[in-house]
């Protein structure tokens, strides 16, 4: 495993850090990039990437630090069909009360609205075939903390967690014109299952190590 920079430093997610790794999902949101000044409320993009991992499966949830606090996150869920069947049943119901149906031509929709959107009508897919990649995850850095190896460190940290849970393989979905990210996830040996609109989706199958 790579070893971190000095005055990083990945632990697992502590009760208490929902806050910060929800800013760092909001300063990377638009494919990689900050979109603060595009969501009307700050905490969108994390009631829909970040919050339900924190609360469904905390213990695939992991933290990087720096001096200044949480700078990075890497999150999964071990079963997809499982993690999303708890997403729609406990995880959305009180944000569609808070958060109401959006109306009308969707091509005319702003960033906010589309992330309300997904609260009702969430986008939904893993690629084929499942029983080979049926974990995900997420991973995002803001820049003080990318270029450095961090994301590396995560990235083998997690995947050996999901193995140690018996997971044959994983895939995540990344926007198509993130060409960093793919270059990142090439060089880790994930490789194209699908594609649907504006998203690639990866896949890397984990060696059992039982």
């Amino acid at each position: 495993m790579s070893d971190l920079p000095p005055n990083f430093l990945v632990r697992p997610f502590r009760p208490g850090d929902e806050a910060l790794a929800c800013e760092v999902c909001l300063q990377t949101a638009d494919a990689g990039r900050d979109a603060t000044s595009l969501i009307d409320d700050p905490a969108l993009p994390g009631h829909l990437y970040v919050g339900p991992y924190l609360a469904l499966e905390p213990e695939l949830a992991l933290m990087l630090e720096d001096g200044s606090g949480i700078c990075g996150y890497a999150l999964a869920a071990l079963d997809s069909r499982r993690f999303y069947e708890r997403f729609q049943r406990e995880w959305l119901p009180p944000l569609r009360v808070r958060y109401p149906t959006r109306n009308g031509d969707p091509s005319k929709w702003s960033a906010s609205e589309a992330v309300r959107a997904q609260f009702h009508a969430p986008a939904i897919f893993w690629p084929e075939p499942y029983g080979e990649f049926p974990s995900h995850l997420h991973i995002d850095l803001i820049p003080r903390a990318q270029g450095q190896g961090n994301g590396r460190v995560l990235m083998d940290t997690l995947l050996a967690a999901l193995r140690q849970r018996g997971s044959p393989g994983v895939h995540l979905g990344m926007h198509v014109t993130n060409a960093r990210a793919l270059r990142f996830y090439t060089r880790l040996g994930f490789r194209e299952l699908a594609r649907r609109g504006e998203t690639l989706y990866l896949g890397l199958r984990l060696a059992n190590e039982h």
